[in-house]
């Protein structure tokens, strides 16, 4: 006998019309500049300004791409209310990790390896919170690294968020319409016996890359 998975299908249908409405907003443009879309699975890290920043990245994925992606998200945030946490655990499926490491009652790597034993990808900011600073980025932690160390067999890719922190700036409720774009870079891959802060700093000159590369483009 089969049977209809409402949860599924509502999951489905709120990521296409989030996808749809961010594109709208924004007129997002996807660049794929190393990479190009894969049914392997991976670990897309991005710099994070804005909390629209993984709705974008993800309209910026194939649908079946996007059906087995999930964010990583803070979950002292996203438990607040329970709106918020409708939002986060039904209709997002973002991974909620604890991020006080005083009062957290679960590891957060032992959440985002539970999810990538299920064959998931995920959408992973390495700054751990957004940059509300006038550096491009922040400097990462170690969760990237520890990630990496973890489950050599899943592609890394740099993704550049560009502009999002325009349109959807903290505090504000409505978006502004403006154009983004998601640039999605070269994979890289922990060399054996590769130290944690060289790791990390490739990593994070691998976003600034990209990040130089579309000014560039402006000028």
């Amino acid at each position: 006998m089969l049977t209809f998975d409402h949860k599924a299908l509502s999951q489905s249908l709120f990521g296409a019309f989030l996808a749809g409405l961010s594109r709208a907003i924004t007129g997002v443009i996807p660049i794929w500049v190393g990479s190009a879309p894969s049914e392997r699975q991976r670990i897309y890290f991005a710099n994070h300004a804005s909390h629209g920043d993984f709705i974008l990245l993800s309209s910026c994925l194939r649908p079946e791409d996007r059906a087995r992606t999930r964010a990583v998200a803070g979950a002292d945030y996203w438990r607040k209310g329970r709106l918020r946490r409708f939002l986060s655990g039904y209709l997002l499926r973002t991974v909620l990790v604890e991020r006080n490491w005083v009062e957290r009652s679960q590891d957060p790597m032992a959440v985002m390896l539970d999810a990538l034993e299920r064959g998931e990808s995920l959408i992973f900011f390495p700054e751990g919170t957004r940059n509300m600073t006038e550096e491009p980025i922040l400097r990462f932690r170690s969760g990237l690294y520890n990630l990496a160390a973890a489950r050599p067999d899943v592609e890394l890719v740099p993704c550049w968020i560009e502009n999002m922190s325009r349109v959807l700036p903290k505090g504000a409720f409505l978006p502004v319409p403006l154009l983004c774009r998601v640039i999605f870079g070269a994979p890289i891959a922990l060399t054996p016996g590769e130290d944690r802060k060289d790791f990390l700093h490739r990593a994070q000159n691998a976003l600034l890359g990209l990040r130089s590369q579309t000014n560039g483009e402006q000028e």
